[in-house]
């Protein structure tokens, strides 16, 4: 019993791995991005450029399918925006301090795949460990709810911040849905709400890593780098939010489209 579970956990660890493997490649390319120099680039334009090299070889290696990369598209697309807005004078959440010539305003276009790294990793994981959600019906509803959280991004410097009403919108919405994986051959399962808060906390950490590498910096971390704030869990649970709705209405979307042209 306790070596299959050993096993279990030791399989579930390496198909989570493989699930991250464009967020781990990208991990690996920024520590090596303060250590190298490659034809005199930028530092933020050779992460550009060592992203899409990245992409194309998930790609062309059959890691990842043509759905899947827009999807990833998609992520690059939504996080740019929201990048564009905290990043700008009036708002100034955090800050890209170096130069680069991949950019748009005072944002590296590398910046959005790092949002796209959350979206791939929820696509690879809900294929590799074949997901099934069950009381999970209300697809028009749930896109509604992920516009409101997308909205309250913006509208939070200038009106109230309404992310706790929204989180419990969420846990209210999400209360009774639950989603079933297999890691071997067993499917087992989880309440939904507990898989975003295990998903956005360990975003929390990578985002600390991300920040001690230089990948970007909070006004706190200009003159030295400190933990990022524990209230930032909150704020990738609302994209993690995002970022599932998204990837399963566009699934289901698909599945409803292949039913109804099959003959």
């Amino acid at each position: 019993m306790l070596n299959s579970f050993i096993k279990e956990f030791f399989i579930f660890g390496l198909k989570q791995a493989r699930a991250s493997v464009f967020a781990g490649s990208f991990f690996v390319v920024l520590f090596l991005s303060n250590h190298i120099s490659v034809f005199g680039l930028a530092r933020y334009d050779f992460l550009f450029i060592a992203a899409l090299v990245i992409q194309a070889i998930l790609y062309f290696t059959k890691l990842e399918t043509k759905d899947e990369v827009k999807v990833i598209f998609l992520f690059h697309i939504i996080g740019l925006v929201l990048e564009l807005f905290k990043t700008s004078p009036g708002v100034g959440s955090w800050s890209y301090p170096e130069d680069g010539f991949f950019m748009i305003a005072t944002v590296p276009l590398y910046s959005g795949f790092m949002y796209a790294a959350v979206g791939s990793y929820i696509s690879q994981a809900w294929k590799i460990f074949k997901l099934e959600l069950t009381n999970y019906s209300k697809y028009t509803w749930s896109v509604v709810l992920c516009s409101l959280i997308y909205l309250n991004f913006f509208t939070n410097h200038y009106i109230y911040d309404f992310r706790w009403f929204l989180i419990l919108a969420i846990i209210i919405f999400f209360w009774k849905a639950r989603v079933y994986f297999t890691v071997i051959d067993k499917p087992r399962w989880m309440h939904l709400n507990v898989g975003f808060i295990l998903i956005a906390f360990f975003i929390w950490v990578a985002e600390n890593i991300s920040t001690y590498l230089g990948a970007w910096q909070y006004p706190e971390q200009v003159h030295v780098w400190t933990l990022v704030s524990g209230q930032k869990v909150t704020s990738w649970f609302l994209m993690v939010i995002i970022s599932f709705i998204l990837v399963a209405y566009l699934k289901h979307f698909k599945k409803v489209r292949t039913s109804h042209s099959s003959p």
